[in-house]
């Protein structure tokens, strides 16, 4: 039978992969959407996705202004001096110089006022390429939050798992300590040689060599789970695959990625702007309407003192291009080179997208079965040791085939703790294959940040430089 810290060695190797009421206080612990939450509060890579697509946002209002007016105030204030000398005769025939000399200070004010009327049709293909580039950073967003949720479940699972291994390495250490403490006994009334001390020993020492190599490997894993979740795991619950927001069939699976990835409705708004990109530029080439008013009000004109005048003027203008050099000819043309980069990109990243589908929906449904081997091979593997030591008690094993059968006991556990491990975070990369990787899927208690909110905000916006917070 096994002994008493062989069964904990199992016990702890296993127990963060059980179910999460099965341990005293779980409810107490970390859970995985409790860090979830977290990640999707204050993660900056999502943060500052959100800052990107408040950014796009003010793209409308900048468009929207081709349709406004601008208007400027000018003046203009300065000083003038003339001195002249005139001759001329007199009454009585002679002649007389008349010296001119005075000052005066010219100024004016005056507001001017540019309304454009026709510009080829490339305000209004700005404001659509603004929206569609909203759209597209808005899909970038839940691209970002799919991959700090995943990398968040990841990083949760991996201290689980780092967790787990590091007991069964420290175990191992035990175990092996006491197996060396009972082979050099045995040594010592002869019932064993010198070389099976050895490989007791350099067992031990290849145990305690593991045992440090998992101890920094958790250490890595912590620092990890702190970028992402942005807090120390302390107490982190056990954790099962998600099954329920999952597709039933890959055929489904695969074509709900084709709708819903963001990474795909990301690229089909990078299309359109490419699209509209042709419109705006070939706008360049259409004639351009406008008016221009202005009224000033002038003062000591031509240096005159005391001298005024108001000025108004209401003028149309029209400006036919004709040719500038074949610079909107080349630009248009390239135009239509980056539209068929993005359309390529599109199917280039549908492609990928069905492949990471077939590739998870493969992982997730094998993980079953890895993990019925898996427990199979643990339990299989206690009982050849029992029986290997039973056998080495009255000397028809030696020391070596004992150390051998520990051996393959404790890389089936890490097996099994693996292969827990690799069910759940496959079912996570398979949500997040398909594009369903988000808060209201998973269920996470949290506030779902709105890009619209800040949209509504701001596309109406007509001045101010403060920047709202999208409340």
């Amino acid at each position: 039978m096994p002994t008493y810290g062989r069964l904990r060695a199992l016990l702890l190797a296993t127990a963060v992969f059980a179910s999460i009421g099965s341990g005293p206080r779980a409810g107490q612990a970390e859970t995985l959407t409790g860090a979830l939450v977290k990640a999707y509060v204050n993660n900056p890579t999502i943060n500052s996705s959100r800052a990107a697509v408040r950014a796009a946002d003010e793209n409308v209002p900048r468009a929207n202004s081709g349709y406004l007016p601008t208007i400027a105030a000018m003046g203009s204030i300065g000083v003038a001096h003339s001195n002249s000398n005139s001759i001329f005769p007199n009454s009585s025939g002679s002649l007389q110089e008349l010296n001119l000399n005075y000052g005066s200070h010219p100024r004016s004010y005056g507001v001017q006022l540019d309304q454009t009327i026709f510009d080829g049709y490339q305000t209004i293909n700005r404001i659509r390429s603004a929206e569609s580039g909203v759209l597209q950073a808005r899909a970038g967003l839940r691209l970002s939050e799919q991959s700090t949720l995943l990398d968040g479940a990841t990083a949760y699972m991996d201290v689980l798992q780092d967790t787990a291994l590091l007991e069964l390495q420290r175990n191992n250490v035990q175990v092996l300590q006491e197996q060396l403490r009972k082979t050099r006994d045995r040594f010592t009334v002869g019932e064993v040689t010198h070389t099976d001390v050895a490989q007791a020993e350099a067992s031990l020492s290849s145990a305690q060599s593991q045992e440090l190599t998992a101890e920094a490997t958790l250490e890595t894993s912590i620092a990890h789970y702190r970028q992402v979740i942005g807090d120390h795991p302390t107490r982190l619950a056990p954790v099962k695959p998600i099954a329920q927001p999952l597709p039933r069939t890959l055929q489904e699976a695969v074509r709900v990625s084709q709708i819903e990835h963001p990474q795909i409705i990301s690229d089909q708004h990078a299309v359109d702007v490419a699209e509209l990109a042709i419109k705006v530029d070939e706008g360049s080439l259409y004639p351009k309407v406008g008016v221009q008013g202005q009224f000033a009000q002038q003062f000591d004109l031509s240096g005159q003192p005391g001298q005024r005048a108001f000025v108004a003027s209401l003028t149309g203008n029209i400006t036919v291009p004709i040719y500038e050099g074949g610079q909107e000819y080349a630009t248009i043309r390239q135009d239509k080179e980056r539209l068929s980069q993005a359309q390529l990109t599109l199917d280039q990243d549908r492609d990928a997208v069905r492949k990471g589908v077939v590739q998870f929906w493969g992982l997730n449904q094998a993980s079953i079965g890895v993990i019925r081997a898996a427990r199979a091979a643990v339990a299989a593997n206690e009982v050849a040791l029992a029986g290997v030591r039973e056998e080495a008690m009255v000397g028809q094993r030696t020391t070596l085939d004992v150390l051998n059968a520990q051996q393959a006991l404790l890389q089936a556990r890490s097996q099994l703790i693996s292969a827990e491990h690799d069910a759940v975070v496959n079912s996570y990369s398979l949500l997040s294959a398909i594009g369903r990787l988000n808060a209201p899927t998973l269920g996470l208690v949290v506030t779902e940040y709105d890009p619209r909110a800040h949209f509504n905000q701001v596309k109406g916006k007509l001045w101010g430089v403060r920047t709202l917070d999208g409340n």
